[in-house]
């Protein structure tokens, strides 16, 4: 098939491999000019790296370099990234600065995609097959503050953390930092050094988990191990994750809280005032954020200052001076204000009728196994999923659409198919307290979905290796397998 692939960050770089091994005619739009999707060198802000260690971040058959640290920087991640487009000679499916303005499906079921060069006039291309992979982090969400424009006439800068690129542009600034997730807390460290005052305003405090607990234990042997996942109640409940939610839920709940008590005390959350609201059993509700090295520290020593629970009312311009009012009625200065305030999943080049053929009425998106939307012939979607291992979720997503075009898939009807899809929808709105990033969360059942994609495609990893995650952190490396056994049963 002559298929089409928006995006080339992992998800896009690993389906275009696979489909093109798989013998297809493939084609990757990519709408900045390099290769990494968020990894891109125009989205890393100061102090970006991974919240996972390199050996559980990367795709199965290409390790990240020996010499890379445990916990690679953002230019690093692309440069990994780069060598893989390289080393598969992907380079020649790749049009850089090639953004998709529409991508219209035909009553064949045939796509024209159409395309603008930078520097060229549009154009458009007919494929058999689309596959949409510009990722659940596609579009800046910017609050709409009050004050913003007279904020902004008398040079006030307003921006999300993913276009604040230069250090220098803090310099001698007073910064304001909304929002308490990983992207916050990095900006804010990689800003201090230079600006004159960093403040953190965030509605919420949530639970961070150091890199090492108690200064020791890696966090990888508690969240990355199919442990971790089962300490959390799934939406059906097999095996050893019954005894955890039923009889043995005792030991559960000691578990977790000695892991609260330990993360209490190592990041002195008390005494800092930065102790969140719930239990740490709340860390899994969306996302697990890990701590950015020396956050904790710059807010001991009045480096950075936190204001909880509460947010900016608006934005004011005051004798030459700009400053941020806080709901709570405090005015602080404010000279730049980045916000890491989350994204918007869009499909702009999608018209309206398909767009409402693939979310439900409140904008989630409808995806079975999160790659397929069903009752629409020729498309598929990949790393729409927020997991912790998003290369290896993403590769296997491309194994599975390789599967499925291959008439290699064990699929259910398409009315189960919309139940299932459906009744996950409901379960996540619940557990992540409606922050389910439009439905594409998974966190933290990162490999109870890829044991889905596998049992769709007639694969198991097997007991023994199953056995080892259980007790060890996954290793991308296990699943290179999965590839050849597919090949193998798709001549």
């Amino acid at each position: 098939m002559k298929i089409a692939i928006i995006g080339a960050g992992f998800a896009g770089l690993t389906t275009a491999r696979h489909l093109r091994d798989f013998g297809h005619q493939v084609t990757v739009f990519e709408k900045v000019h390099d290769v990494g999707g968020v990894w891109s060198t125009t989205r890393l802000y100061p102090g970006v790296s991974t919240q996972n260690g390199k050996d559980t971040y990367c795709l199965s058959d290409y390790p990240m370099p020996k010499h890379y640290p445990e916990w690679p920087s953002g230019q690093q991640v692309q440069a990994y990234l780069n060598s893989y487009a390289d080393h598969f000679n992907l380079k020649p499916l790749i049009r850089l600065s090639t953004p998709v303005t529409r991508a219209s499906q035909g009553a064949d079921g045939r796509w024209s995609v159409t395309y603008a060069p930078k520097g060229q006039p549009e154009a458009t291309e007919e494929f058999d097959f689309l596959t949409i992979c510009n990722g659940i982090f596609s579009a800046p969400a910017i609050p709409d503050f009050p004050g913003a424009e007279a904020f902004k006439a008398a040079g006030g800068t307003i921006c999300h953390t993913s276009e604040f690129l230069k250090l220098e542009d803090a310099r001698g600034k007073h910064v304001v930092v909304i929002g308490y997730g990983k992207s916050s807390c990095d900006v804010a460290v990689g800003l201090e050094p230079a600006a004159n005052s960093v403040t953190v305003v965030a509605r919420e405090l949530i639970w961070k988990m150091p890199k090492k607990l108690g200064g020791v234990l890696n966090y990888k042997y508690l969240f990355l191990t199919r442990m971790g996942e089962a300490l959390f109640p799934y939406i059906t409940l097999k095996g050893v994750e019954k005894f955890l939610h039923g009889a043995g839920r005792p030991v559960r709940n000691s578990m977790l809280g000695s892991v609260q008590s330990v993360i209490t005390r190592q990041l002195r959350l008390k005494k800092l005032n930065t102790l969140p609201r719930g239990s740490f059993e709340r860390i899994a509700r969306s996302t697990v954020s890990l701590v950015t090295d020396g956050f904790f520290d710059l807010v001991a020593k009045g480096r950075i200052a936190i204001k909880r629970d509460t947010a900016i009312a608006q934005l004011l311009v005051e004798g030459g001076r700009r400053y941020a009012l806080l709901q709570s009625g405090e005015k602080i200065p404010a000279d730049i204000v980045v916000c890491g305030t989350g994204w918007r999943q869009e499909v702009p080049f999608l018209d309206s009728d398909l767009q409402a053929r693939i979310m439900d009425p409140r904008g989630n998106f409808r995806l079975y196994r999160c790659i397929l939307p069903t009752g629409v012939k020729n498309l598929a979607f990949n790393g729409y999923n927020s997991s912790f291992f998003s290369p290896l979720s993403a590769e296997m997503g491309a194994l599975w659409i390789a599967a499925h075009l291959g008439g290699a898939l064990s699929l259910p009807s398409e009315r189960e198919q919309l139940e299932a899809t459906d009744r996950r929808l409901r379960w996540m709105e619940v557990r992540t307290e409606g922050k389910h990033a439009r439905g594409t969360n998974i966190i933290p059942f990162s490999m109870h979905q890829i044991d889905e994609l596998l049992a769709d495609m007639g694969m198991t990893i097997g007991g023994m290796q199953r056995f080892m995650e259980w007790q060890m952190p996954v290793k991308p490396g296990s699943y290179a397998r999965v590839a050849k056994d597919l090949h193998a049963r798709i001549r």
